[in-house]
């Protein structure tokens, strides 16, 4: 959790967004615990809004709009805070990974970065050239997939576009490797893998990579972007990720389906 005094409201959007909850709260003389019993819920809610360790959801915007007369001020700002990229959110992103129960991805460009092999996520990260410390990225994301080894390890139920089966990355024998591990990987019992096949044609993931990640304390939404990406909160906005999400599994392969078609690919890739 970010700390109040390292809030940085003139570059992120939802830092703006807990200053002016903060400074507009302190104008009327009211405490944290008073602006919860506005919006009907914990004290630590609050808390958690103001210091950026969690978001303003909708609703309370449009509560505080109402009871504080302020005309929009806050739903305008939260819809500002939104619709910006921000590559501070990953950072945010991973660490509701790091808490999931289950993280359901749509994989529409590459392989999940939770099933990537070294190789392939080497080839990846060279091959981007956004990053100058490859190994150490490297290292990291690696890293992000103990939550599949863990004592208790999430449930990961990943969705992929076909096409980046065949997709040769870091080319055919990194990524018959790939396709290898996809298959190990997949008869785990708390992972699903299921291919979303070219003959769905136009589908509701068209329009790029999602994850959902279920936590303890709710579902949130992680939508990619080049060169940021956007954490979404809302549960509205949510459920239309959820929705999205649960078409696309309809059109989906059944998982021994999947498995014969990576087999498949990996038998008609060749040097």
């Amino acid at each position: 959790m970010v700390r109040a005094d390292d809030l940085d409201p003139d570059n992120i959007p939802w830092h703006w967004v807990a200053i002016d909850l903060r400074v507009w709260r302190l104008e009327r003389n009211l405490s944290q615990a008073d602006v919860a019993r506005i919006c009907g819920i914990d004290k630590t809610a609050v808390s958690n809004w103001e210091s950026g360790g969690a978001k303003l959801p909708q609703k309370h915007a449009e509560t505080l709009d109402r009871v504080w007369k302020t005309r929009g001020h806050f739903v305008r700002l939260r819809t500002l805070a939104e619709s910006d990229h921000d590559p501070n959110w990953f950072a945010q992103f991973t660490r509701y990974e790091r808490r999931a129960i289950v993280i359901s991805p749509y994989a529409a460009l590459v392989v999940h970065g939770l099933l990537q092999t070294p190789d392939y996520a080497r080839a990846l990260l060279v091959g981007a050239r956004v990053v100058t410390d490859v190994e150490g990225a490297l290292t990291e994301r690696l890293a992000r997939q103990e939550v599949l080894t863990r004592e208790q390890p999430a449930e990961l139920w990943v969705l992929v576009k076909e096409s980046v089966l065949w997709d040769p990355i870091g080319g055919p024998s990194v990524m018959r490797a790939q396709l290898a591990h996809l298959l190990e990987m997949s008869e785990r019992p708390n992972i699903v893998v299921r291919v979303v096949p070219r003959a769905a044609g136009a589908h509701p993931g068209i329009d790029g990579s999602f994850t959902l990640l279920q936590t303890a304390s709710g579902e949130v939404a992680w939508s990619e972007a080049v060169g940021g990406g956007r954490l979404v909160t809302d549960p509205a906005k949510v459920r239309e990720y959820r929705r999205r999400y649960d078409l696309l599994g309809a059109d989906a392969l059944s998982r021994d389906s999947t498995r014969s078609l990576i087999a498949e690919i990996m038998e008609a890739m060749h040097e």
